[in-house]
């Protein structure tokens, strides 16, 4: 039985999708904010997520990059919003399908059927939502970082660098592909300031950081995470 989970803050859509996935064979699970889709795509690791944009507490695409920052789970976005600017920024998010509201119930299920074969095809390359060190746990679906049972405070762009290095841990991650994701492609050049937020983040986290374990420097390459 494959997991498809709803998140949707409508609940006559939330009503019609449990009903008709669960007469075709689904295990149907619900989340009616972007908060709770995170804790359940951590916590129950679904074959799909069905996703809508228009959500109370954060705008889907969010939600979309916080299930990437971990999983490959197939995302398909079930929103009214059908300019071709919200699909583009749905699918760079890293979305793997879009369908418009109204829809036609024959067609999501089409593409479900499709995106559950994609997710067992692919079974195996996720990586879990907590990664725990000697020292410190990232918390990829909570963004969130503890180091001895005490939350880590981390900007945005500190989270955006470890979040990178994270989801490559055990691989080198060029200095031009960390500038390009976390400040865009005008940085590739600017490699000062990789010097200086993975001061930061050694600061913050390492035991000592003069003398890194896990965010290792390979000079004129790039950075690697290693647990």
């Amino acid at each position: 039985m494959s997991t498809v989970l709803v998140v949707d803050d409508e609940p006559q859509i939330v009503r019609a999708l449990r009903i008709n996935l669960s007469a075709r064979g689904y295990k149907v699970i619900t989340a009616h904010d972007g908060t709770a889709a995170l804790r359940a795509v951590a916590e129950t690791k679904p074959d799909v997520v069905v996703l809508d944009l228009g959500l109370p507490d954060m705008d889907g695409t969010e939600v979309i990059a916080g299930i990437r920052g971990w999983t490959l789970v197939p995302i398909i976005v079930l929103s009214a919003r059908g300019d071709s600017s919200d699909k583009v920024k749905a699918l760079d998010a890293g979305a793997d399908d879009y369908v418009t509201k109204p829809f036609g119930m024959d067609e999501l299920l089409a593409r479900l059927r499709a995106a559950v074969r994609r997710s067992t095809a692919s079974a195996g390359e996720d990586t879990d939502a907590v990664v725990e060190t000697g020292t410190f746990s990232i918390d990829l679906a909570a963004k969130k970082v503890r180091k001895d049972g005490t939350e880590v405070h981390l900007t945005k762009t500190e989270w955006g660098v470890l979040e990178l290095l994270v989801r490559n841990r055990g691989r080198l991650v060029a200095q031009k592909q960390i500038l390009h994701d976390v400040w865009g492609p005008t940085y590739e050049t600017e490699s000062h300031y990789l010097r200086v937020y993975l001061a930061q983040l050694r600061r913050k986290l390492e035991p000592e950081p003069s003398r890194p374990r896990h965010l290792l420097t390979e000079p004129g390459m790039g950075y690697r995470f290693e647990l």
